[in-house]
């Protein structure tokens, strides 16, 4: 017989609760301890993956400054590859591909390296990163904090696969840079990173007319001015015809809503479309109502499907003031206005704000799809469908003509 002490002869033990007092003080520790718990495993996903870019940087540059190819050949890094294969198979970190992606980032970055220091220090003195990466609490190796005049540390807190892609689409150290801060503020993924960068945010902020200067803080204004974009793409929503109107377009922005706030940016939470407010007995409607996030105000959205008119710009100016009369809380920043429309005139945007006392940005947008044009994809199936049964039927014939 075996001994009871035999750890194979015990039973499992399964854990219950019982005999226990659950109390606010147990609550508490318990959220504490999932709270650590969390945040150590950030911490240590943050200090792996800066460990493997601190890797690839000093391989890519190794590649560089030992001149690999002049010294040992052409094939040099298909020969490294090979090497780092066969010592570390179990990794996927060294393809050919990938080694060449080393080196161009390295080579990208250094190409000025003056300039890349200087850079890094403005992205970290006007984003506020230092706050959100916070260095000292990951415990770097010695091995990192002595490269942190070579290696920018904003770079550890981003994916390898997001700087392969923001260093392929860049063309230049800023613009790079900037997508290195977009996405370590939003914390976006590599598709949506791709599609920031295929509508070209970097060139595109900040350049809509507004007047956000005269009516916000520095700082606050100069977040609006880079979440509110010069143009917006639609084309994922589509119209029945070419001569839609107002209440058609907002439709068809509605029916997509998930993909609008994609193309708004991140921050943007959807509140309300015709959201409702009653002045005086007469119901007012916003033709969509949004709150950002980071900006922490409300954003009151108005369409046009039509060039822009001065008048829109009182009609925007009324419903700003209106949301910060009444549904504006004393927490919340000023109220924004966003007008959209298919076209405009920046002169007549201009001189349009003058004596508006609101915060309020005017865009444009393109794309917006035509269902008359373009087939549905139920359509597109019923014309397959009806095309494959004429085949059959015509394969049918063939046969019994033979």
């Amino acid at each position: 017989m075996q001994s009871t002490h035999d750890p194979q002869a015990i039973e499992p033990h399964i854990v219950k609760s019982h005999d226990i007092h659950i109390d606010a003080d147990y609550a508490s520790w318990i959220a504490e301890i999932k709270h650590r718990y969390r945040s150590a495993q950030v911490k240590a996903a943050v200090k792996v993956n800066a460990e493997k870019l601190l890797f690839n940087w000093q391989l890519g540059r190794d590649l560089v400054q030992k001149k690999a190819e002049e010294r040992w050949g052409a094939g040099v890094v298909e020969q490294v590859s090979l090497d780092l294969q066969k010592e570390f198979p179990e990794s996927s970190n060294f393809s050919v591909r990938n080694l060449w992606y080393m080196k161009q980032w390295y080579l990208f970055y250094n190409e000025d390296p003056k300039k890349l220091k200087q850079l890094v220090s403005e992205l970290l003195s006007t984003g506020g990163y230092e706050k959100k990466i916070q260095y000292p609490s990951l415990d770097w190796s010695e091995n990192m904090k002595q490269l942190v005049s070579e290696f920018p540390l904003p770079f550890a807190c981003v994916p390898w696969g997001h700087h392969v892609r923001i260093v392929q689409h860049s063309k230049s150290i800023e613009e790079a840079l900037f997508y290195i801060g977009y996405t370590i503020e939003e914390g976006i993924s590599r598709e949506i990173l791709s599609r920031v960068m295929s509508n070209d945010l970097y060139n595109k902020r900040g350049k809509a007319p507004n007047n956000f200067p005269q009516h916000l803080t520095p700082n606050l204004a100069k977040l609006a001015q880079q979440v509110v974009k010069e143009n917006y793409d639609f084309g994922f929503a589509t119209v029945e015809h070419d001569a839609y109107n107002e209440s058609e377009l907002e439709k068809a922005l509605h029916q997509n809503i998930t993909s609008l706030l994609l193309e708004l940016g991140t921050g943007f939470a959807f509140i309300g479309r015709q959201k409702e407010i009653l002045v005086d007995g007469r119901t007012r409607k916003i033709d969509m109502l949004f709150y950002h996030i980071r900006l922490r105000c409300y954003v009151v959205c108005e369409l046009k499907a039509r060039a822009f008119e001065p008048e829109f710009a009182g009609k925007l100016n009324y419903y700003v003031n209106l949301v910060d009369d009444v549904l504006k809380q004393p927490e919340d920043n000023p109220t924004i206005g966003l007008l959209i429309c298919s076209n405009m005139n920046s002169a007549d945007v201009q001189w349009s704000f003058r004596g508006i006392n609101t915060p309020m940005g005017v865009a444009t947008y393109n794309n917006i799809r035509i269902q008359d044009a373009l087939p549905t994809r139920e359509q597109l199936k019923e014309r397959m469908e009806l095309l494959q049964k004429e085949l059959r039927e015509t394969k049918k014939l063939m046969s019994r003509q033979e």
